[in-house]
């Protein structure tokens, strides 16, 4: 597949790194924003606009497949993927940043205003920043919640705490609720698929797959899941802060917002009825004490400034806070946060990359959902005729792989060994990331 990427951003990189290896890519933006890590990949580099027809043409926009722009400016990316529409029909993926450019192209999907001059996919990455953290703080002490089925089925992650009741304890001996499978293990640096005779470490992050229900029963016997969250603080009241909040106040969770900006705190006083509103420096330990902060159940730094969101996080730490989230804006710090002790760090473009990489799929296969920043893949595969009839023990994948879910019709099974498959089932997998290939060439479908 030929991609066309507006756009030496670090998003484009991160695209760029993601695809080249399987995919024809060239970027178009000017010289001067073009970085080494683009001169490390095997891609096209073409200078100019993607607003310029002889541009596009240059890259090569009439035999491409799909046009992505992802330069920093929202007008920028909308006014290159009408161009390109107009010059070759291609699909066309547009990053945004505004709410109001996120609503009013998504008339796009709307037959009514549906013409040949639009654009295929709007993706806005704070919003699906919003919506992880949202599915993140409604799950207490889950590292990550990923909901699979309509929400019959889910994805969390735990970490084990030292006094555990699991610890050194073999899987096969934890006693762990029916309908629930731990498909992985990330301990220190390593993720792996465990066995039933895989012992349990302290400080393991544990993910499991089930269903909801007996999720929720394993969550309240084994990681305290009956400690409901009931009060958050949120430093930052720009678009993720403010979205969030809106849906916490859905849940009837108390929330306090910090922001600096007196104008944007009268907005938030304004649109929020029920969050407190405080006008501001999340770094002042000071204002956080005085607000009794620090007896919230969790705190999450979202300012756009990954060092202000560190130091938030620490002194939220420092008074007590039971779980700290942070933002990071830089995707390579992202480990940096979690080793100094901050107990999720997340962002934008993780979430933003792992939108593009579903949409761009040819295939019968979904990635549904990327675990431990993208080290893990959970991938939806519906099966075709040849494996009817065959048990889950019959399956023999050329890589570490482990079937957590079978989604069959309307109903969702949690599969043991001698569970049949069906023709149509739809298997969602867990498996490394580098294996994914792999395994999806073992159901024929690359």
């Amino acid at each position: 597949m030929k991609i066309v990427i507006y756009g030496a951003t670090e998003i484009g990189c991160l695209l760029a790194t993601e695809f080249f290896e399987d995919h024809d890519i060239t970027i178009i933006d000017k010289e001067e924003n073009r970085t080494e890590e683009f001169d490390k990949l095997d891609i096209s580099f073409v200078q100019g606009s993607a607003a310029d027809v002889n541009v596009l043409k240059s890259a090569g926009i009439n035999d491409a497949d799909i046009f992505i722009a992802c330069t920093g400016y929202d007008e920028v990316n909308i006014v290159a993927c009408l161009a390109v529409k107009k010059v070759s029909g291609i699909r066309t993926i547009c990053f945004v940043s505004k709410t109001e450019y996120s609503s009013a192209l998504a008339i796009n999907n709307n037959t009514d205003y549906l013409s040949d001059f639009y654009i295929d996919y709007i993706i806005w990455p704070e919003e699906l920043l919003t919506q992880e953290l949202f599915r993140i703080v409604t799950v207490a002490h889950a590292l990550d919640v990923e909901n699979f089925a309509d929400g019959k089925a889910r994805l969390l992650e735990y970490k084990v705490k030292p006094d555990s009741m699991i610890v050194g304890k073999m899987v096969k001996d934890c006693g762990f609720t029916k309908d629930t499978i731990i498909v992985g293990i990330k301990r220190d640096s390593l993720l792996f698929i465990p066995n039933g005779l895989t012992e349990i470490n302290a400080d393991d992050k544990l993910i499991f797959m089930g269903t909801s229900h007996s999720l929720d029963i394993l969550a309240g016997t084994f990681f305290h899941e009956k400690e409901q969250v009931k009060s958050v603080a949120i430093i930052g009241g720009g678009n993720v802060g403010f979205m969030l909040a809106q849906n916490l106040e859905d849940m009837k969770i108390k929330t306090k917002i910090i922001e600096k900006d007196y104008d944007r705190c009268e907005f938030l006083s304004q649109e929020l009825g029920k969050t407190v509103v405080i006008n501001g420096d999340g770094t002042n330990l000071k204002l956080l004490e005085e607000e009794e902060l620090g007896e919230c159940d969790v705190a999450i730094a979202v300012t756009n400034n990954d060092e202000r969101n560190l130091l938030c996080s620490l002194l939220m730490k420092q008074l007590g806070v039971k779980r700290v989230i942070s933002r990071v804006s830089k995707v390579l710090n992202i480990p940096l946060f979690e080793k100094v002790g901050i107990d999720i760090a997340v962002s934008s473009k993780t979430s933003a990359i792992n939108e593009v990489r579903n949409d761009i799929d040819e295939t019968n296969v979904d990635i549904l959902a990327l675990v431990e920043q993208g080290e893990g893949e959970v991938l939806e595969i519906l099966l075709n005729d040849e494996f009817s009839g065959k048990y889950i023990k019959d399956l023999r994948f050329p890589a570490p792989a482990i079937v957590g879910i079978i989604q069959r019709h309307s109903n969702v099974i949690i599969p043991k060994g001698d569970t049949k498959l069906n023709f149509n089932d739809i298997l969602i997998i867990f498996t490394k990331a580098e294996n994914a290939d792999k395994v999806k060439s073992y159901f024929k479908v690359i």
